[in-house]
C-alpha cells in the first residue's frame, strides 16, 4: 500500500463534474484507490462516495492505493488532482 497527501485546487472543490473525472481516471487501475478526509474514507472509484466526502478548494486529502499497479495509480491520480481535474 502506498499513499500521498494532495491539496485539492479546484475553485469549487470536488463537485459532480470533477468527481466524475476522478472516478473515471481511477477506474483505469486494478488497485483499490481510496482517500481520507477528516477521518472518513471514500472510494475514489465511486462518484457518490467522492461527492459524500464534501471536498472543498484547499482541502488536503490523502490518497491510498493498494494493488498490483499501486505506484502507477498513485502518481497518476495525484497528478490528475493537482492538474485540476479538467477545470
Amino acid at each position: 500500500m502506498v499513499s500521498q497527501k494532495v491539496v485539492v485546487k479546484n475553485p469549487t472543490g470536488l463537485h459532480l463534474r470533477p468527481a466524475g473525472i476522478l472516478c473515471k481516471e481511477a477506474m483505469q487501475f486494478g488497485s483499490l484507490i481510496t482517500f481520507t478526509f477528516r477521518g472518513n474514507t471514500a472510494n475514489a472509484k465511486s462518484v457518490l462516495s467522492v461527492l459524500g466526502a464534501c471536498i472543498k478548494c484547499g482541502d488536503e486529502i490523502e490518497i491510498f492505493c493498494d494493488g498490483s499497479d499501486e505506484n502507477e495509480a498513485l502518481s497518476y491520480i495525484v497528478k490528475v488532482i493537482e492538474d485540476g481535474l479538467g477545470e
